[in-house]
């Protein structure tokens, strides 16, 4: 068997170190994840600030990770499967910076509310978080490992995410309309559901990507596994 060029070599590394870029880039903003919850649940508002700050190398991964994209589309000219894999990568890199956007943002209502006492006990944030970043770390698993049935099994926990982002908000709605003094606090915590719900969201997408790029079969526009199966 004749050994490789170095040429060819060289561009299986470029696209080993793309994947271990997003590996990495998506190891941050799990970690984002849990530090900015961990901030709102043990009222560590100096956790917080460090989330926002870390934000930083995030982007600066997100650039990176680009640039070595559109270098090998230009100089490599990939066909196929490999093409398919950078064009996804592009994508899934996007999906990565706004997810830590919203942890960010999480992060940013937890210094507020950590200076005001709680309306209740932390009890389903906690759990959206988990699943949330089981989604982020799992999506991005399936892209390496080009495992669409992995992918499916994200998709599916969509819903659950979905389901407790309505609970809380029905809940604090209660709150807010027996007393008008926990309007405030109350929506910021929605809102940090919310954020926890979109993340859910990107990392179905990066799941549906997954999907396509492996299989062909093209579920962007469907919602979750669960429903589509409806």
């Amino acid at each position: 068997m004749a050994e490789k060029s170095h040429t060819s070599i060289q561009y299986e590394k470029e696209l080993q170190d793309i994947k271990e870029n997003l590996l990495y880039e998506g190891a941050l903003v799990e970690q984002a994840i849990q530090y900015a919850m961990k901030s709102l649940l043990e009222r560590d508002s100096d956790l917080a600030r460090d989330v926002i700050a870390a934000d930083d190398r995030i982007n600066e991964l997100d650039e990176k990770i680009e640039e070595k994209c559109i270098r090998l589309l230009a100089l490599r000219q990939p066909a196929a499967k490999d093409l398919r894999f950078i064009t996804t990568a592009i994508k899934v890199n996007g999906h990565l910076e706004r997810i830590g956007d919203m942890a960010v943002n999480i992060a940013r209502r937890a210094v507020t509310l950590n200076e005001v006492p709680p309306v209740k006990p932390y009890v389903d944030l906690p759990r959206m978080a988990d699943i949330t970043r089981e989604m982020v770390r799992e999506s991005l698993d399936a892209l390496v490992k080009e495992d669409h049935e992995l992918a499916d099994a994200v998709r599916e926990k969509d819903e659950k995410v979905d389901n407790l982002n309505e609970q809380i908000f029905r809940e604090l709605l209660t709150f807010m309309m027996e007393d008008p003094k926990t309007i405030h606090r109350s929506l910021l915590i929605t809102q940090i559901s919310k954020n926890l719900e979109r993340i859910s969201d990107h990392a179905e997408s990066i799941a549906k990507m997954v999907i396509y790029m492996v299989t062909g079969k093209n579920v962007r526009h469907q919602g979750s596994a669960g429903d589509s199966e409806k």
